[in-house]
């Protein structure tokens, strides 16, 4: 019964699993990325290599031409969305001001998944054991994540 469970579960779980990883084709993750028309160069800098969750963050915004001049004064607005996902971003982050010629500084960042990660890879980790086998994906093999700061 444990068995037939785990393989139900499993088929649940890992149809859940792919919907939500699931990338559309020709998705680019730069952060450097050019406008639809070309005229401009937009940049974004996290304040670190790997931003925390569930934190507001402030971000940079670098804007220049093609050919890298700054583009100074600029009105910015922010949207974000994720397709795949049916949603965009948790906050609505805003450019503030301007820090430097073409730099200008995101606030309101914010990185939130709603998912307990660590629970998610417990699960995975369970199952994996109850199969005798790998699952699809990688995540749950690398663990956990640093704790945050309050």
């Amino acid at each position: 019964m444990n068995r037939v469970l785990a393989h139900s579960f499993l088929l649940f779980f890992a149809a859940a699993i792919s919907a939500c990883s699931t990338m559309p084709s020709g998705l680019d993750l730069s952060l450097t990325q050019s406008s639809m028309d070309r005229k401009y160069v937009v940049e974004l800098q996290p304040p670190s290599p790997t931003p925390a969750i569930n934190q507001m963050h402030s971000w940079q915004v670098r804007l220049a031409s093609p050919n890298g001049q700054p583009i100074t004064r600029a009105h910015i607005e922010v949207d974000g969305g994720m397709p795949q996902h049916g949603h965009g971003l948790p906050t609505h982050p805003q450019v503030t001001r301007e820090v430097a010629d073409g730099v200008y500084l995101l606030e309101g960042m914010g990185i939130e998944t709603g998912v307990k990660l660590e629970a998610l890879f417990d699960v995975s980790r369970w199952l994996a054991e109850q199969m005798g086998a790998d699952l699809p994906g990688l995540t749950y093999k690398a663990g956990g994540f640093a704790p945050i700061a309050s």
